[in-house]
């Protein structure tokens, strides 16, 4: 049996006029292929047009929490900072402009604590990013179970509260008994009160806090090896290439985005690390040798009662370490090499 086409034209015109894709019982072969359901638009209703809710809601609770803790204290320590202020609800808040801001610069003491924070940054870039990658490698030769205890030990001190870490670190370095100080002077070195002493108290900040956050690096380190795959080395050594090669040329690249991860971390957070040893520990002394900028807001603020004063000193450490998290958050594509 034959089936006759129509051509387009006679098709359409051989149609039915009403728009009904069925031609009927008694329609002929031709009218039947002529009159083959079109295709229907997808109502806008279905399409990707459609706001769909359910996303939102998962991410709502986070949000919430952040406006609550995080953006709408920011915007009252901004609006504090044009005021002069003691603390006490009874006292009405004074408007100054920007005078706290003009006394904050002007300050002296923000001075010795910006440097000795960017003193504390550099040793514990050495601590919390060279010294994790050396152990995590290390760790990577031991097999077994020793490796795992291994990483524990490292470990372990990073779970350890501030308080505990300061009072431990107290006893092993007392004068009188301590364990370190002993040590020491059967060495011949008589270490004294090295948190009361202007020239050790921040080197004995930075072996303690170094002490803790060094297994969060080695944490850090050693997922991002975990992800690097084996079959790179394999290929390099098929090459001929040498086990410190592969190290340097293959591992540290693919390790980089990592390695960024953890050194804008320590710019970010030392400053909060060090806080809880320096209050417990040294309170920022003596004579402000072992301050940071964390520690001068929380004299600012609690010990000096000049709210508006910690607020602007606040408000320029806020800009200032924004600045550089946008400046590393830009770089970080560029230094990253990434396994694609």
């Amino acid at each position: 049996m034959f089936i006759e086409v129509l051509p387009p034209r006679i098709a359409a015109e051989s149609a039915d006029p009403s728009g009904d894709t069925d031609a009927g019982p008694g329609a002929s072969d031709g009218q039947r292929v002529a009159a083959a359901p079109r295709p229907r638009r997808r109502s806008r209703a279905g399409g990707r047009g459609r706001f769909e809710l359910a996303p939102y809601l998962y991410v709502l609770p986070a949000t919430v929490m952040l406006l609550i803790w995080t953006y709408i204290p920011l915007g009252r320590t901004v609006g504090l900072s044009f005021y002069d202020w003691n603390l006490i609800p009874t006292v009405p808040k004074k408007p100054v402009g920007l005078e706290n801001y003009a006394t904050v610069l002007s300050l002296p003491e923000l001075h010795q604590a910006l440097w000795n924070t960017a003193i504390y940054i550099g040793a514990f870039l050495c601590i919390s990013v060279a010294l994790p990658v050396v152990f995590a490698l290390v760790a990577r030769s031991v097999a077994g179970r020793a490796k795992t205890v291994f990483q524990a030990l490292i470990f372990v001190p990073f779970l350890v509260t501030p308080v505990a870490t300061s009072a431990i670190w107290r006893w092993l370095f007392a004068p009188e008994g301590g364990t370190i100080p002993a040590v020491a002077r059967t060495l011949g070195i008589e270490l004294g009160n090295v948190f009361r002493e202007p020239s050790s108290s921040l080197a004995a900040v930075v072996v303690v806090v170094g002490w803790q956050m060094l297994g969060f690096g080695v944490l850090v380190v050693s997922a991002g090896l975990a992800g690097i795959s084996p079959d790179y080395a394999q290929a390099a050594a098929t090459d001929g290439a040498r086990g410190g090669q592969i190290t340097w040329r293959i591992t540290l690249p693919l390790l980089s985005p990592s390695l960024v991860f953890l050194a804008l971390m320590t710019i970010l957070l030392s400053a909060q690390w060090t806080f809880p040893i320096i209050d417990l520990a040294t309170q920022g002394g003596p004579s402000g040798s072992s301050t940071n900028i964390y520690y001068l807001l929380y004299q600012f603020g609690f010990k000096n009662f000049d709210a508006g004063l910690s607020a602007a000193a606040g408000t320029l450490f806020f800009i200032g370490f924004g600045l550089i998290a946008l400046l590393f958050v830009e770089l970080s594509e560029r230094l990253s090499f990434h396994d694609n």
